[in-house]
């Protein structure tokens, strides 16, 4: 896969086995070195430079240079997810509870593809365009990392991708300000007394406490966060006892928030704390709470977003503004370092992100290389400006 076209033309056919050579051979989030030497070996055969970054796995490369002018990034991730293939395509996954579930093949293939693009056009670039094939964004590490190994230094503005199966090929949006969601996860744990199930005033019943919690946790958004502001509790797992005529000594609970807001999602998780609280003392049972903060909102500049959908219908999409999504992204960590634009791309459906069925229309692939490349030229010159 990694040997040279001999004609620019056969790069959409290229890029198309690219991507199904890494659909075939998913890796979990910072288990990505055969991910990565595909990668490596793609680029050095078309000469891009690779920068040496202290990155186990993953790559940044970095284009252009010879003429004097800003450093404009553009991000993809390269993780899968621990998912076992349903899609049925002829290029499924060979790796047993591993599939590209989530489309960061095409985004891989489609950030190498611009990559190639720019190469062609390297000795013009009013600048630098360096390039973050990005490793664990599943798991919310992966941007951290990539900061912390310098690959923002010097940076003006950065600019990330998404597929989006809600969306048709040929259509992409974006909006100015929160476009995905700060996720939190949470666990709960309460510790009661345990009992016979025919003598509960003997013990303090866990489950009840536990049903109790349900109840009152579904009233954090609906009685808290303003009507105008969006935001998502979800109660994903509930666990406790393991008989039938035995009241346990305890239950956890688990779940997620998605919020838009900074303000809201620090008072979501205050409220949290007062709720568990009061009912550890109203029940006389410990409650403790394990908040694990995620990325949070991805927030886009109006300045970058105008940039990256004007170039988008300028090259044949349809770039619409869309609204907010509650999915996360850890592209989130990059603006706060700097400025960009995250953009969702239509991949064509019709199973959902993470579904063992989601596959991605190979006609979206070409179509957004050649878009990358030219919104990395685009913004290079505004940058200059």
């Amino acid at each position: 896969m990694s040997n040279a076209m001999t004609d620019i033309a056969e790069l959409p056919a290229w890029l198309t086995d690219f991507r199904h050579e890494l659909h075939r051979f998913p890796e979990l989030s910072n288990q990505e070195f055969a991910t990565t030497a595909r990668l490596r070996a793609a680029l050095e055969t078309y000469q891009i430079r690779i920068l040496p970054l202290d990155l186990p796995t993953g790559l940044v490369v970095e284009l252009g240079g010879q003429q004097p002018g800003p450093l404009i990034v553009l991000r993809a991730d390269i993780d899968a997810l621990p998912i076992d293939e349903k899609s049925g395509v002829p290029f499924s996954s060979e790796h047993p509870g591993v599939m590209h579930a989530c489309g960061h093949d095409f985004h891989s293939a489609s950030a190498l593809g611009a990559a190639i693009l720019l190469k062609q056009q390297e000795s013009s670039l009013p600048g630098r365009v360096r390039i973050l094939f990005q490793p664990a964004e599943e798991t919310g590490q992966g941007a951290p990392a990539v900061i912390a190994a310098g690959a923002l230094e010097g940076a003006t503005a950065i600019f990330g991708i998404h597929n989006d199966p809600a969306l048709p090929v040929g259509v992409m949006g974006s909006k100015a300000g929160a476009l995905t969601a700060g996720v939190d996860r949470f666990r709960i744990d309460i510790t009661g007394t345990g009992s016979h199930a025919a003598r509960p005033h003997e013990g303090n019943d866990p489950v009840v406490i536990a049903g109790q919690l349900i109840s009152t946790l579904q009233t954090l958004i609906s009685r808290n966060v303003p009507s105008d502001e969006n935001a998502v509790l979800s109660l994903t797992q509930v666990h406790s006892g393991s008989t039938w005529n035995v009241i346990p000594d305890s239950a956890w609970l688990e779940g997620t928030v998605r919020t838009f807001s900074q303000t809201v999602r620090e008072q979501i998780e205050q409220r949290m704390r007062d709720v568990l609280t009061g009912l550890a003392a109203a029940f006389n049972a410990r409650i403790t709470l394990d908040w694990q903060p995620g990325p949070p909102s991805v927030v886009n500049s109006e300045e970058w977003v105008s940039l990256a959908l004007e170039t988008g219908q300028e090259a044949g999409f349809d770039a619409r503004r869309i609204a907010a999504n509650p999915i996360g992204e850890d592209f989130a960590f990059y603006q706060q370092r700097l400025p960009g634009a995250f953009i969702m791309i239509g991949s064509g459906g019709p199973y959902a992100l993470h579904h063992p069925q989601f596959r991605v229309d190979d006609a979206a692939l070409f179509p957004t290389a050649q878009w990358l490349a030219t919104l990395a030229v685009e913004a290079l010159k505004k940058a200059t400006a």
